[in-house]
């Protein structure tokens, strides 16, 4: 079997650096890989197997006699470089909102949907925004064993999802309140350190945000379930990775707790911790830097018919961006 090719456009970013990570830690098998970036980052080095690896500018011509090509670079690289990409013969794992929506697009979580991957007309794959990717690992579960029918969640998303500058920004400004020293917000519209903010991303003329309706549209195309409903509250918290959701999850059939945790054996990629007695239930620290999502606080809602209550949390720049990507390219 010929090994591919692989690139990887925005490698020096925050995802593209955790895609580069996890193809190492995870032995990927490839022939040779190219690392695009913009002009700024063009010439750097960086490290892969003990080798260094120097950064191309990235360019319409970067593709030639690539067979993988992961995008992390935003929605507007996507656009402009990704038909170029495709034309060259490479397959695009693209994790830009871009193309997520498009019927001729299969957008993949490898632990639910990997089947998707072969319709693939375009030479493109989508991957899933970060808080539907946590979300759906503890979903999907519960989903098969019994019908999922509607979701209500809130977030509570780390820093590090606005990229680098979210996290200098919460450490900028807890050293200036340590000090008692007046600061200016440029990332976030109100301070973060100390605090939340209930909004992540812009919002919608319906009064959510575009991250909140990721869930509903994208969390009904992986599942493959059109008439499943979503509303969803997106915060963003002073926690630098990993994000956490706590969700009600509505079933056709009545769950009980037990069930609702034995779904969940065998599963790749997520783990019960559900021991409220001994204090054992998910924190962002137990996912920072790792591969599988925990779920946990799994109880009967007391509101709802057919309703659990639970909590997921996972490392949104691994499982829910880099990792799966890299997922994806294994099946590939």
């Amino acid at each position: 079997m010929k090994l591919p090719h692989v690139a990887i456009v925005g490698a020096t970013g925050a995802v593209g650096v955790e895609m580069l990570l996890c193809l190492e830690q995870r032995n990927f098998q490839l022939s040779e890989l190219t690392l695009l970036a913009s002009s700024r980052s063009a010439g750097k080095k960086m490290t892969f197997r003990g080798k260094e690896i120097m950064v191309k500018e990235l360019g319409h011509d970067s593709f030639a006699g690539i067979d993988i090509a992961m995008f992390s670079a935003g929605g507007g690289i996507s656009l402009e470089f990704v038909k170029s990409a495709t034309a060259a013969g490479a397959v695009v794992i693209d994790n830009s909102s871009t193309f997520r929506m498009d019927a001729d697009v299969p957008l993949v979580v490898p632990e639910i949907n990997p089947e998707a991957v072969k319709n693939r007309p375009r030479g493109i794959i989508a991957n899933p925004n970060c808080t539907t990717i946590i979300s759906l690992m503890a979903l999907a579960p519960l989903h098969e064993k019994f019908g999922l029918e509607s979701v209500i969640a809130s977030s509570y998303q780390a820093v590090s999802g606005s990229g680098a500058q979210g996290i200098i920004e919460l450490e900028e400004q807890v050293r200036a309140i340590a000090n008692g020293q007046e600061f200016t917000p440029r990332v976030y519209p109100r301070q973060i350190a100390f605090n939340v903010i209930p909004q992540v991303d812009a919002f919608t003329d319906n009064g959510y945000t575009k991250e909140e309706m990721k869930m509903l549209h994208e969390g009904r195309k992986i599942l493959a379930h059109p008439a499943l409903k979503v509303s969803c509250t997106c915060v963003r918290v002073p926690v630098y990775r990993s994000h956490s959701v706590s969700i009600t999850a509505k079933f056709s059939r009545e769950p009980s707790v037990g069930e609702a945790r034995a779904a969940y054996l065998g599963k790749p990629g997520i783990h019960v911790v559900d021991d409220p007695a001994k204090m054992m239930f998910p924190v962002p620290l137990d996912t920072t830097g790792k591969d599988d999502c925990l779920v946990g606080r799994i109880r009967k809602n007391l509101v709802l018919d057919h309703a659990l209550d639970l909590w997921v949390v996972g490392d949104q720049v691994r499982k829910g961006a880099a990792l799966n990507a890299v997922q994806i390219a294994e099946i590939l």
